[in-house]
C-alpha cells in the first residue's frame, strides 16, 4: 500500500515528489531497472508513477550529458558522443563551448542511484525533486525561504539534470526550468518546472510548506476582498 506524499497533498501537484539517492551499493531489497532509459531525466518519471528501483552508471550513458553532469565518467565511444552533442548544440547556438566546464557535476564516485515516490523512498533522500506548475512551485519556494534553504541564484535553464548536482552541492533549494530534452523524455508540461530540495531540509520544507499553503489561501481571500475597492482608486 502507497503511502501518502505531504508535499503532493499540501500543494495538489498531480505527481508525487521524486527522492533521489546516491549510495555505494544498492540497498537490499530494491530491483535494479530492467531496461535504460534514453535519458537519466527519465527515471524521474518511472519513480512518478510509483516504481522503486535504482541504477548503474551504464544506465545513464544513453544521455551523455546527463551522465557528465551526475558524475559519471564516460567510456571512449560514449565521451566522443559527449563531444558531438555539444558541438551540434553550439553549432545551433544553443550553447556556448566555454559553458561546458561551468556545469554542475557530482564530484564523487558513482556507484548506484536510487529513484523512488518520496513516500516510498527505501534510504534517505540526497535530492527531491518536484514538478508542478507555476503556483505550486511558488508556494514551495517560499516554503523553501521560510525553512532557510531558499535558492541564491536565480531559475536554472538547460540542462534539467544539471538541478541534481547544483542542489547537492549548494545545500539550497534550486528552480529549473527544464529543457526541451527534459520535456520529451519526461513529458514535462509547457507550464511545468521543478524545484529540488536537499534531502535533508525536506521535513522542515514540508513543516513550512502547511503553513505557507494555509497563509496563501487566507491571503488569497485578502487580496480578492479588496479588489472592486482598489480598481475604484483612480490612476494618475
Amino acid at each position: 500500500m502507497s503511502h501518502p506524499d505531504p508535499i503532493q497533498e499540501l500543494i495538489d501537484l498531480r505527481l508525487p515528489a521524486v527522492a533521489v539517492s546516491f549510495r555505494e551499493e544498492a540497498p537490499a531489497g530494491v530491483e535494479r531497472i530492467p531496461a535504460a532509459a534514453a535519458a537519466g531525466c527519465g527515471y524521474w518519471s518511472l519513480a512518478a508513477e510509483g516504481r522503486v528501483f535504482y541504477t548503474e552508471a551504464v544506465d545513464h550513458h544513453g544521455c551523455p550529458v546527463g551522465a557528465h553532469t551526475h558524475g559519471i565518467d564516460l567510456p571512449p565511444e560514449k565521451a566522443e558522443e559527449l563531444q558531438g552533442l555539444v558541438q551540434v548544440m553550439v553549432g545551433l547556438e544553443y550553447l556556448r563551448l566555454e559553458e561546458v566546464p561551468t556545469l554542475p557535476r557530482r564530484g564523487e564516485q558513482f556507484g548506484v542511484a536510487i529513484y523512488a515516490p518520496l513516500a516510498e523512498a527505501p534510504v534517505e533522500p540526497d535530492v527531491v525533486l518536484v514538478r508542478g506548475n507555476a503556483r505550486q512551485i511558488m508556494l514551495l519556494t517560499e516554503a523553501a525561504q521560510a525553512a532557510g534553504v531558499h535558492p541564491d541564484s536565480a531559475a536554472m535553464g538547460r540542462p534539467a539534470c544539471a538541478v541534481v548536482p547544483q542542489t547537492l552541492q549548494g545545500e539550497r533549494g534550486s528552480t529549473s526550468l527544464g529543457c526541451i530534452g527534459n520535456r520529451v523524455y519526461t513529458g514535462l508540461k509547457d507550464d511545468e518546472l521543478y524545484f529540488a530540495i536537499p534531502g535533508p531540509s525536506v521535513q522542515p520544507v514540508i513543516e513550512k510548506l502547511a503553513t505557507i499553503a494555509h497563509a496563501n489561501r487566507a491571503l488569497e481571500e485578502f487580496h480578492r476582498a479588496r479588489m472592486p475597492a482598489a480598481e475604484a482608486v483612480p490612476t494618475i
